[in-house]
């Protein structure tokens, strides 16, 4: 009996231990992500002599932080590993916030920070029992102009460099994952399928069957099983459509046996309507081709392995503001809350996929940088891509909007993105 108990508890604390490392790993994609966007801010505001006062990873109390003696920005590692900022000095500043007389370009005076006690713990009448009076060290003020005082176009590059570092960063993930594994293709099995080994089918058969890799469907070619759903709509039952794939085939060469993937034309007869309501209607697209969908790694020669890491990303940020626009037209209906979640589900799902393999943990890491990219740069308020608006209108109309107005619209984006995550994990709990 205690035998059995011990392999129970090994069990279980083998499983604890793989949820533990799946969360790990989904924080530090999180907080990679994070990061290498906020240093995307950085870069380009260095580059274009924008004043930089602090860089910090996370946010909340911080744990660790370091302010330059050569440039005077501060450096931090803050409690919460889910967040970041780059923090440009006069990004929300009002002129009437100035002292009378002195413009945004004057206040540029040396600074003094504790080395230890509190702020302000000095006495001029300190006597020689007293404790040594703390001590300062001085810092340079950081070079550079205010984030509002520089150029629109300036403040449009910084604002989309840090998207633009997700992106570079999800594609580089992608090269080394087509290189290393193969380019992620669209892969056929049966439904309900749960990962037993499959026959691979006769080379000779003439419509598609399972373990077909899909490459195009009447013409379209397959990246994502999305591309099923667009290239079957419309299409009524009983239709047969054409069908390219890559077929696993097996041939003697000198004696030895060849096994490999080689394209053949098949056809599908359809077995429904393809009338999908949305992306997340894959129980129809089942229906429909008889055939559920998997992702399957395909090694291809180096310029479509290549090719494959640069489509794919922009297969994944089509996916993304797909998603966002069924989500806001109600298509998903009463899967809203399974296709979107916030923080809480979102981290469990990563934590899920990061720690099945290496390939599953390149392909969401890259999965998330794209999506970061394309969600900060989205009009909504709070997000880069707002922020961009209001610099192009300051552009043309050759005056900034009020920076007030600007700041409560900023907010209240920041208080409804919030709520709405916190909303959709809840929906989730509940």
């Amino acid at each position: 009996m205690c035998e059995n108990l011990n392999k129970v508890l090994a069990i279980d604390f083998a499983a604890f231990g793989q949820w533990i490392g799946g969360i790990l790993l989904a924080v530090l994609i999180l907080l990679a992500m994070i990061t290498i966007h906020e240093f995307g801010h950085y870069l380009s505001g260095k580059l274009l002599n924008f004043r930089i006062t602090e860089f910090s990873i996370g946010f909340g109390p911080a744990i660790f932080k370091k302010r330059s003696k050569k440039t005077g920005e501060l450096f931090a590692v803050r409690i919460i590993p889910l967040g970041g900022y780059c923090a440009f000095d006069g990004e929300d500043y009002e002129e009437d916030d100035l002292p009378e007389g002195e413009s945004a370009q004057t206040v540029q005076a040396p600074f003094t920070e504790l080395l230890e006690g509190e702020e302000g713990a000095k006495d001029p009448t300190v006597s020689a029992t007293s404790p040594a009076p703390t001590q300062e060290e001085e810092y340079p003020q950081p070079k550079g102009e205010r984030f509002n005082d520089q150029a629109p176009w300036k403040r449009i590059i910084v604002l989309v460099s840090g998207a633009l570092m997700n992106y570079l960063l999800a594609l580089v993930l992608l090269l080394i994952m087509c290189f290393s594994y193969g380019v992620p293709m669209c892969i056929t099995v049966p439904v309900g399928y749960k990962g037993e080994k499959l026959t691979p089918t006769a080379w000779e058969t003439p419509t598609v069957e399972a373990l077909d890799i899909l490459v195009s469907i009447e013409g379209r070619e397959i990246d994502m099983y999305t591309d099923c759903m667009d290239a079957l709509a419309g299409k009524k039952a009983g239709d047969t459509v054409s069908v390219v794939v890559y077929r696993l085939y097996e041939e003697t060469v000198d004696g030895n046996t060849v096994r490999g993937w080689r394209e053949k034309e098949v056809l599908l007869t359809l077995l429904t309507d393809g009338d999908f309501s949305s992306s997340a209607d894959m129980e129809k697209l089942e229906k429909t081709i008889g055939l559920s969908i998997a992702t399957q790694s395909v090694r291809r020669d180096f310029w479509h392995t290549v090719g494959g890491a640069f489509e794919y990303s922009g297969e994944m940020a089509t996916s993304v503001l797909r998603t966002l626009g069924e989500l806001i037209t109600g298509a998903f209906g009463d899967k809203t809350a399974d296709v979107v979640g916030g923080p809480i589900s979102m981290i469990g799902q990563t934590a899920q996929i990061a720690s099945a393999s290496p390939f599953s943990f390149l392909y969401v890491a890259s999965f998330i940088g794209v999506n970061l990219a394309v969600f900060n740069l989205l009009p909504v308020p709070a997000l880069d891509g707002c922020k961009v608006i209001f610099c192009i209108i300051e552009w043309i109309r050759k005056k900034p909007v009020n920076r007030k107005v600007e700041a409560i619209i900023n907010f209240a984006g920041i208080v409804l993105l919030f709520g709405f995550a916190i909303l959709i994990d809840l929906l989730k709990l509940f």
